[in-house]
């Protein structure tokens, strides 16, 4: 499964962080400190995909993603709590119009 990192600079200042850190926890159940944990992860692997792929589009492998994060020390997780809020996040900017899934 691949993820496409359609979200630019623009759109990224225009997305409630509080709201989607609650839609998150809402539909996860995970505490506030574990999903900005996994998306403090996130944010850093998306950003040197970009460093490495040079102004060209960046695809972003789910699966990818996800074991980086688990592979961070300070993550707690198991793969599954990880996925859900990688699923949970994406489903919220997808309902918002930030970020959609290439095949």
């Amino acid at each position: 499964m691949n993820q496409g990192d359609e979200l630019n600079v623009a759109e990224a200042n225009n997305i409630n962080e509080q709201e989607m850190m609650q839609y998150i926890a809402d539909k996860t159940k995970a505490s506030q400190a574990n999903i900005a944990l996994v998306l403090k992860h996130e944010q850093a692997y998306i950003n040197k995909a970009h460093e490495n792929a040079k102004g060209n589009d960046v695809d972003i492998d789910g699966d990818d993603l996800a074991d980086y994060i688990l592979s961070r020390k300070d993550v707690k997780l198991d793969e599954l709590a990880v996925e859900s809020i990688l699923d949970a996040e994406m489903d919220y900017l997808m309902d918002k119009g930030h970020a959609g899934y290439i095949d």
